[in-house]
């Protein structure tokens, strides 16, 4: 018996090697019968929809007779199982090798059935909950013919101003390398080639969300070290969680753009990470390295960008009108373009679209997908654990669902697009519940439920306040829901304000003067200024955008059938002038000290932000004690074991999220303030205590030294437990 098991495990290995093998051999066959011409239309991607760029051919391209002739490897924006169908059967029987298109769409944060955007979903700080959210977002995707998402968007953003600070994680490395690899497990699943999984797309590779001023496109500027331990970060664990392309970003790093860095697209990605997948440029991001000034033409532009490592050019036609003329030049090697070739081949085979390039096209599954029950369930699930309390004086919230009569104002409190967000894909608003519609369905016909808008979201006009005024005065509490426009935020969408827009600070004035009670519901893609709402108005509640489902989430919220456990993946500032805030910062040589006139502090403003990242509330109350070490002194290389008592000292069930800290406090370089290591979510029952155990791993002490390597080194170190990343407990050891 123990014969037959060990020769059927032999046989079974060998298939897999076999298959492995096949896909590599498939490649290579299929390469080998290939013209140079057929070769660089697979490295040519167009928009059959809307335009995110400059195009720079004008004329009107004939997408059939692209794909006939074997001129494009790609398409972005042509979605439904039909149509895709339709071009696929093209490709794959009327063009003379039958290489099937990829089919690539943004789904950033869902397809039809639109889920928390992606800053929301990482407040959360639960990565199995992202990676149940992509998974849907894949299923749903695939059913419609798409597969491929240029998603996740994995930048680190430490400046609010900018607008694509909604497509990520936030400011942390930490928190943002956890919640790349999930989203990347669950775009991709556990097979490829299954009709339910798409192709992930870490972007923007790399150091984009450093843009100066926050202002999209603009140059990044910063250390190498602080590339590799910040920006580079979070992208590593994309490639390490294994995903299939990447996409390179706009802006330059030390004067090179990124879509023209051999150093940073080969050298790092491929030698040092040995990541197997291909790369995409931006939209126009080739072409655009004529205006950055390192290439005085398309085609110079396409021999940096092929050289450098983009394998495929969206949109800038840089490759299809160049690549053959600089082979001929010997400007540009074929082995370079197969190389290339070689990569979105393999990730075509890896989809299992040489098997059957119509998987993906299935009208049948696709009407029963979308907005099915089982996604729309989901959605709320996402959202209501998406929603960060920052502020419950007197415990106002959670509002009784008894309450006999509530007023429900603002601009976003009946908007039917905005809760979808920037990057909201193919969504329809119909399918949207807004706040009013949810507080509607949470109390029924027993309350007496009065809405006014009271003002628009970037108007001036207060026409609306003396109505909103009178239906808060008629009312024995108010929700007031504030914020952005769902065009405010997400790309080309910089702000250099961080204050509400419009009159929507006075009009919560006026609200606030009736005396009722009041709860801010705040609607934003990014960190806003909200001083004035955080001193006088007793709660506060932050949602980001969360999709179809934000009403009914929010009045979940609201009226206490869910208890909130979100807390803040962003630093909230009190002015735009603070920024860069973020927790994560050096000390100074002269750090700040109220006694000292000649150290580093504002003269108009507390240094300190307005929220501190890590921070959210919650309806239970949590006491942290007996934090201890298994040792106070470690050798190089051992793990630490962190232990913490957390105890849930309030009547109600909640969870927690237990936040780990680090601060090295000599090092060859210096070393931030505290760095987040590592944080668990627990559940805990009125009266409970749980001891949270973590283990600080050698890898998790490592940084880059004074001669960049990656290392850790002998000194004492501060440990940090707590709630956030301001109210800690800390202890101290040192490793030999």
């Amino acid at each position: 018996m123990k014969k037959f098991i060990t020769a059927v495990l032999i046989i079974y290995a060998s298939i897999l090697f076999a298959q492995q093998k096949t896909i590599e051999q498939r490649v290579d066959s299929v390469l080998t019968l290939m013209t140079l011409d057929e070769k660089i239309g697979q490295l040519n991607q167009y928009s059959g929809g809307w335009e995110t760029g400059v195009r720079t051919d004008n004329s009107v391209r004939d997408r059939e007779e692209l794909v006939r002739t074997g001129k494009v490897g790609s398409f972005l924006n042509v979605i439904g199982a039909d149509l895709t169908r339709k071009i696929q059967k093209i490709a794959v029987e009327q063009s003379r090798l039958k290489i099937p298109i990829i089919f690539g769409l943004d789904v950033i944060h869902g397809f039809r059935s639109t889920f928390p955007v992606p800053i929301a979903e990482a407040s959360s700080w639960n990565p199995k909950l992202v990676e149940t959210s992509t998974r849907w977002q894949a299923t749903e995707a695939a059913s419609a013919g798409v597969h491929w998402t240029f998603a996740p968007m994995v930048d680190i953003a430490r400046d609010p101003r900018w607008g694509r600070i909604v497509e990520g994680s936030g400011e942390d490395p930490y928190l943002g390398s956890i919640m790349a690899a999930a989203a990347v497990k669950g775009f991709q699943g556990n097979d490829l080639s299954a009709n339910n999984t798409i192709a992930a797309c870490a972007k923007h590779f790399a150091g984009y969300g450093a843009a100066e001023g926050g202002r999209d496109y603009n140059t990044a500027d910063f250390s190498e070290r602080t590339f590799h331990e910040i920006y580079l970060r979070p992208f590593k664990a994309a490639v390490d969680a294994g995903v299939a392309t990447l996409m390179c970003s706009f802006n330059e790093i030390g004067g090179v753009p990124s879509s023209a860095n051999y150093e940073l697209l080969t050298k790092i990605l491929r030698d040092d990470w040995k990541f197997k997948g291909f790369v995409v440029s931006d939209w126009n991001s080739i072409g655009e390295l004529i205006p950055h000034g390192v290439a005085k033409d398309l085609k110079q532009a396409a021999e940096l960008g092929i050289k450098a490592g983009v394998d495929m050019d969206m949109e800038s036609n840089a490759y299809i009108r160049n690549l053959k003329t600089l082979v001929e030049e010997k400007k540009v090697s074929v082995q370079n373009i197969d190389e290339s070739v070689r990569r979105i081949l393999r990730v075509k085979f890896e989809l299992g679209l040489f098997d059957d390039p119509y998987k993906y096209c299935d009208e049948k599954r696709e009407k029963e997908t979308e907005f099915s029950k089982e996604i729309v369930e989901a959605t709320r699930k996402v959202a209501r654990e998406s929603i960060v309390l920052l502020k419950n004086e007197k415990n106002i919230l959670p509002l009784s669902k008894e309450i006999k009569s509530v007023a429900v104002i603002g601009p976003l409190a009946n908007s039917h697009e905005d809760p979808l967000g920037p990057w909201s894909g193919v969504s329809d608003s119909t399918h949207v519940v807004t706040v009013l519609d949810g507080v509607k369905s949470k109390l029924g016909a027993a309350a007496n439920i009065l809405y006014s808008q009271g003002c628009t979201i970037t108007g001036t006009s207060e026409d609306g306040f003396k109505s909103a005024v009178e239906s808060a005065q008629k009312a024995d509490a108010v929700i007031l829901c504030l914020g952005e426009s769902l065009n405010m935020s997400g790309e080309a969408s910089a702000r250099a304000s961080l204050d509400l827009p419009g009159v929507q600070e006075k009009l919560a004035e006026e609200i606030f003067k009736t005396g009722k009670p009041v709860v801010v519901v705040l609607m934003n893609g990014r960190p806003l200024t909200i001083n004035w709402i955080s001193e006088n108005i007793p709660a506060v509640v932050e949602t980001w955008f969360l999709g179809i489902q934000s009403g009914n989430a929010i009045a979940d919220v609201l009226f206490g059938d869910y208890n909130p456990n979100g807390k803040l993946p962003v630093t909230f500032p009190r002015s735009v002038g603070q920024v860069p805030i973020y927790y994560n910062h050096k000390n100074t040589g002269r750090p700040y000290n109220p006694k000292d006139h000649y150290t580093s502090y504002y003269q108009d403003l507390q240094n300190t932000p307005l929220y501190p990242f890590g921070y959210g509330l919650s309806y239970s109350k949590f006491e942290y004690s007996n934090l201890s070490l298994s040792s106070s002194k470690i050798k190089n290389g051992e793990p630490l074991k962190v232990k913490v008592d957390v105890k849930n000292v309030s009547s109600r069930e909640g969870e927690e999220v237990v936040q780990l800290y680090v601060q090295d406090l000599v090092g060859s370089v210096t070393r931030p303030v505290k760095e987040l290591k590592d944080f668990s979510k627990v559940d805990l029952k009125p009266g409970e205590t749980k001891t949270v155990e973590f283990t600080i791993t050698p890898d998790k002490l490592k940084f880059y030294d004074i001669n960049m390597n990656f290392t850790v080194e002998p000194g004492d170190f501060k440990v940090f437990v707590g709630t956030n990343s301001v109210d800690l407990l800390e202890s101290t050891f040192s490793i030999d």
